[in-house]
C-alpha cells in the first residue's frame, strides 16, 4: 500500500515500511512523520493467550493455546462488542499446513505481541464515530481452515492440530466470561479468510450469545468467488474441497448448504449467504487484488509472469489484462447477486483493487477514504448497524472512483494474505 505522508512517498508492507527515493539526510524527517501518523491513527494492544483452551483441544496447528488482542470498551460502550477474526489464507493439506505451523500463522508462539488498532478498532471518536468507545477484540488467526476445522487426531510425525472450530468456541466463551454475556450489541467481523469465518458462523455467533442482543455481523473482503483462473482451471473450487477435507470442516458449514451441495462448494459465500438469517454488511472490492492475484492469475496459471506486473499495480495492466479484469467484475456481481437487497444485507461495493479496507484508517474514515454515494465505509456500516438506513451501493467500473485507495504492492514482499 502506497501513501503520500509529509511530502514522501510511504510504502506500507504488513512487515515493514519503506521509502521511495530519499536523501540519507531525509530519513529523520520521514521517521517522525511515520511515527507521528501511527500515533495519530492506532493504539497498540497487547496479546491474551487463551490457556485453558488447550485443555479443551481448542489450539493452533502446533497446538500452542489460541489468542487474541482486547482493547476495553468505555462510558456509554461498555456493554457493545466487536469480536473480529483475523485474516492469512488457508493451508489444503499436511504440506501446506506445515510450512505455516511454526509461523504466527500456525503458532501463537510466533506472534507479535502487540497489534495498533486503527480505523474499525480506533479508540479515537474523530476516526471511528459509531464504534470507538466498543470493546474491540482481534482474534488472531492460526488454524488454517477460517476458524471450521475439527479432526480429533493428531499425527505424531507432523504434530498437526486441525481444531479451528474449537478455536472458535473456545475465544468466545472466554470473551462471554469476561463481560460479552452482558453485551447489549455485538459484532462478529473479520478480514479476507476472516471474513469469510465471520460469514460461516455468523449464525453462530448469534446463537451462543444472550437472546436479548442486538447481533450483526461484517465480512470484509470475505466474499471469494468460485471462477476459472486465467488458464481455464477451476483452481480454487479444486483448493476450497481439499481444505474442507484436510480440516474436517463439513460437519461446522452450514447445513443449509452442505444438505444441498459438496462441502467444498459451501466455503463460498455465494453458496451460504441467502440461508443466513443474522443481519449481515459485506465491504468488499469489486477487483479484490486477493482475488486478482491468487484466483484469477496464480502463479500456476501465469508460468511466464505476464501477469505480475499487472497484479503489483492496477496502473500497470494492459488493455488486454483489464478486460479479464472486467469480465472478474461481471462474475463477482453475478455471485454477490445470491446476498439480495433485504434491509438486513447491506453492502458497500466499490470498484476499487483492494482487500480488507474496514481495519486501515485511510480507507475506513479520513479526509479522502473511498466513497459510494458520498458515504464512507465506516458512515456505511454505522448506518446500517444502528438502522439509520439500509445501504446498497456498487460502484461503477473501474477507473470510475477517483476516491479509491488502489493497492500497490512491494514486488519484493511476501505475497499477500
Amino acid at each position: 500500500m502506497e501513501m503520500l505522508v509529509c511530502g514522501f512517498s510511504i510504502v506500507v508492507t504488513y512487515w515493514g515500511i519503506r521509502v521511495r527515493m530519499v536523501s540519507r539526510g531525509q530519513w529523520l524527517s520521514v521517521l517522525i512523520c511515520v511515527v507521528l501518523l501511527l500515533k495519530a491513527e492506532g493504539v497498540p494492544v497487547g496479546i491474551t493467550f487463551v490457556e485453558n483452551a488447550v485443555a479443551k483441544g481448542a489450539v493452533c496447528l502446533d497446538g500452542s493455546a489460541p489468542a487474541y488482542h482486547f482493547h476495553k470498551g468505555s462510558g456509554a460502550g461498555i456493554n457493545n462488542w466487536i469480536v473480529h477474526f483475523e485474516g492469512g489464507g488457508w493451508c489444503n493439506n499436511v504440506t501446506s499446513c506445515l510450512s505455516r505451523r511454526d509461523t504466527r500463522l500456525g503458532s501463537s508462539k510466533k506472534m507479535d505481541t502487540q497489534l495498533s488498532f486503527s480505523g474499525f478498532f480506533s479508540n479515537s471518536k474523530k476516526f471511528n464515530q459509531d464504534f470507538y468507545d466498543w470493546n474491540r477484540i482481534k482474534v488472531r488467526y492460526c488454524d488454517g481452515s477460517s476458524f471450521t476445522g475439527d479432526v480429533e487426531a493428531v499425527d505424531p510425525r507432523t504434530n498437526l492440530h486441525f481444531r479451528g472450530a474449537r478455536v472458535f468456541a473456545a475465544v468466545v466463551e472466554d470473551l462471554l466470561a469476561k463481560g460479552m454475556k452482558n453485551a447489549q450489541n455485538a459484532i462478529i467481523s473479520g478480514c479476507s479468510a476472516g471474513g469469510l469465518a465471520a460469514i460461516l458462523n455468523c449464525d453462530r455467533f448469534k446463537a451462543l450469545l444472550p437472546r436479548t442482543t442486538k447481533v450483526k455481523c461484517l465480512a470484509d473482503a470475505g466474499y471469494f468467488i468460485n471462477v476459472k483462473d486465467v488458464s481455464g482451471a477451476q483452481r480454487i473450487e479444486e483448493f476450497y474441497s481439499q481444505v474442507v477435507q484436510t480440516h474436517g470442516s463439513a460437519k461446522n458449514l452450514p447445513s443449509s448448504c452442505t444438505s444441498r451441495l459438496k462441502p467444498g462448494l459451501c466455503f463460498f459465500p455465494q453458496n451460504v449467504v441467502s440461508q443466513i438469517s443474522t443481519p449481515i454488511f459485506f465491504v468488499n472490492a469489486a477487483y479484490d487484488s486477493w482475488q486478482i492475484k491468487n484466483i484469477l492469475a496464480p502463479g500456476a496459471a501465469d508460468p511466464h509472469g505476464q501477469w505480475r506486473e499487472c497484479k503489483l499495480d492496477i496502473k500497470n495492466c494492459s488493455p488486454n489484462q483489464l478486460s479479464v479484469m472486467q469480465v472478474f467484475r461481471t462474475d463477482f456481481l453475478r455471485a454477490f447477486g445470491a446476498v439480495g437487497n433485504s434491509p438486513s444485507k447491506g453492502h458497500f461495493i466499490d470498484g476499487c483493487y483492494a482487500h480488507c479496507q474496514t481495519g486501515t484508517q485511510e480507507t475506513w474514515l479520513r479526509n479522502d477514504s473511498p466513497v459510494l454515494g458520498n458515504t464512507t465505509i465506516a458512515r456505511a456500516v454505522g448506518d446500517w448497524f444502528y438502522d439509520r438506513r439500509a445501504f446498497h451501493q456498487i460502484d461503477c467500473a473501474y477507473p470510475c472512483n477517483p476516491t479509491c485507495h488502489n493497492r500497490i504492492f512491494d514486488q519484493n514482499a511476501l505475497p499477500d494474505v
